[in-house]
């Protein structure tokens, strides 16, 4: 037998850099491991969406991802037009990266930072602790799960060595074609085949001066044929990804065909360098599963979408948060038998809802196939052709909001009817995409308030159980602050006495899980803490004995 390690992490793009990180953080060791050499040469996401970027500040890396090489003084428009030297049809602007201010309802915003941006920062975020071991290059060929661990093979392509890793957890991290998924026998539900898509990276110096557009993030071609191509600024400097939409039909595109594509959509002969193409599959779909035994799949592995509204690797971060204090909580022996299997039971749903918020947002982007334009705004000028293009964009505009405009994705997810909350009793919440309203409720993001500048409600959740009491005299908690160190639960009680977190967390006793989402709330002490304690850490007719943890009160 070779090395042993807690969780073996396989797979190295964001979403198994992100929970080695966050294990690492949490104190837990693993071994994360990639078949390839790591270097980025197609970025598949590019937008780090806004509850990514508050994990980002728990970890305290949020400068790291601002400076990590995009120009954020570069404009994020979204445009759709004939092409950059045709006619526009509507517009939706967005100001820069360096411009954009934070919603009220959160302490971050989203930032614009591709995989081949991104990933190098979670990367040096893995390794900062040292308790992370990365291996690129390295392939699982075999994995054995024997009740008490995991036996998995590993293989190193330069040398051809194999060798045997035993691991008390594995998560399989490791892309939409996941071996470990189907190892596993997990089936996945939905819809294989959206669009067939090309996606082409290329290098241009100064592609704005060669077109008569404003400059903008994001353009998006309409021609007669409808929505055929769409193009994004990858750094705000010289290099672009041209994508070719096709339709549900496989067929080869050559060099000659994208670059003749790429010459329509800017409209004249240019000179550029091709880096890199990619064809791929736009799919949406969801795992049957998310564990078998000790195996978890989590990011694309466990789910696939459309990037149309960059909810991909934002909700496959979300899996590794979600994951990585459960696994930390059973590996350091305070957490309950049944904790483990809510990974799937409170992120599938979230993956479900997701998912097909994506695959809507495609069909709105391609409705031009099929609620085509009068053909003449693609070669007329005149009064009336000019009307119907400014009507026909106006229309396509105020469609397109939902997809531009989704704080309610992102920070709006409930946990629904986990067996590790605690309800109160109160409904639930409309689930908005374009609108969020922050609650406390059990199942909930806990909300954002500003305590003082700088220092945010959110800033004060992360490795630990977190027990708010709010008001000049609190409520005492000594029942619960017994039964969590009893239990071994981390506990941190925080007092607050602030006008605006009191009204917003509507309750004077709020526990807020590890991964900032609310778990139990009330007036009062419930009269079993011990039985409240056990449930949060999924333990309710558990008989593990855990060891005994010291809690902490903040003021």
């Amino acid at each position: 037998m070779g090395q042993r390690t807690p969780v073996l992490v396989v797979g190295a793009g964001p979403v198994g850099l992100a929970l080695a990180g966050d294990l690492a953080w949490r104190g837990v060791e693993c071994l994360l491991v990639e078949k390839s050499d790591g270097v980025i040469t197609q970025p598949r996401m590019d937008m780090v969406g806004i509850r990514t970027m508050e994990f980002c500040r728990r970890w305290g890396i949020v400068p790291w991802v601002e400076s990590a090489g995009y120009n954020r003084d570069y404009p994020q428009d979204c445009a759709w037009v004939t092409d950059l030297n045709g006619y526009e049809f509507g517009r939706e602007p967005f100001p820069a990266p360096s411009q954009e201010k934070c919603p009220p309802q959160s302490p971050q915003k989203r930032e614009r930072c591709p995989q081949n941006f991104f990933d190098p920062v979670l990367l040096r975020f893995a390794r900062q602790s040292g308790r992370v071991t990365l291996r690129h290059e390295t392939e699982l060929t075999g994995l054995d799960d024997r009740g008490s661990h995991v036996v998995a093979t590993l293989a190193e392509a330069k040398s051809g060595r194999t060798e045997t890793v035993e691991a008390e957890y594995v998560v399989g991290c490791d892309g939409g074609a996941s071996r470990v998924r189907q190892w596993l026998g997990i089936g996945m539900t939905g819809d294989a085949v959206l669009t067939y898509t090309t996606n082409v990276i290329f290098r241009c110096e100064g592609l704005e001066r060669l077109h008569t557009k404003a400059p903008a993030y994001r353009y998006i071609f309409i021609g007669p044929e409808g929505t055929w191509a769409t193009l994004v600024a990858i750094n705000g400097r010289d290099q672009w990804r041209f994508s070719l939409v096709g339709d549900d039909q496989r067929r080869a595109v050559g060099e000659d065909e994208v670059r003749r594509a790429i010459v329509r959509a800017v409209g004249r002969e240019f000179e550029f360098e091709i880096l890199s193409m990619l064809p791929w599959v736009r799919r949406q779909l969801v795992a049957d599963h998310y564990r078998k035994g000790r195996v978890f799949i989590a990011g694309d592995a466990a789910h696939l979408t459309s990037p149309t509204g960059g909810f991909g690797m934002n909700t496959g971060i979300q899996d590794a948060v979600n994951l990585s204090w459960k696994l930390a909580a059973v590996l350091q022996g305070w957490g309950g038998d049944a904790l483990l299997d809510t990974y799937e039971s409170e992120q599938q749903p979230v993956a479900v809802r997701n998912v097909s918020e994506a695959g809507d947002n495609l069909k709105r982007m391609l409705s031009p196939r099929i609620l085509k334009p009068d053909p003449a705004v693609f070669d007329r000028d005149g009064p009336d052709i000019d009307a119907a293009r400014r009507e026909y964009g106006a229309r396509y505009t105020e469609m397109m909001k939902r997809e531009w405009f989704s704080i309610g994705i992102h920070l709006g997810y409930v946990y629904e009817g986990s067996p590790i909350l605690v309800p109160d009793g109160t409904p639930r919440p409309p689930d908005e995409v374009s609108r969020y309203v922050q609650t406390a409720r059990p199942g909930s993001r806990a909300p954002h308030v500003w305590l003082e500048p700088g220092r945010s409600t959110l800033d004060l959740f992360g490795r630990e159980f977190v027990l708010l009491r709010f008001g000049a005299e609190p409520p005492p908690v000594d029942a619960i602050v017994a039964a969590a160190a009893a239990a071994g639960v981390p506990l941190r009680v925080v007092d607050i006495e602030h006008e605006e977190a009191e009204r917003v967390y509507e309750r004077r006793l709020v526990l807020v899980r590890p991964d900032g989402q609310v778990a139990w709330r009330a007036d009062v002490e419930p009269e079993d803490a011990a039985g409240l304690v056990d449930t949060v850490r999924g333990a309710v007719g558990s008989r593990a004995t855990p060891q005994p943890a010291a809690a902490l009160v903040e003021g």
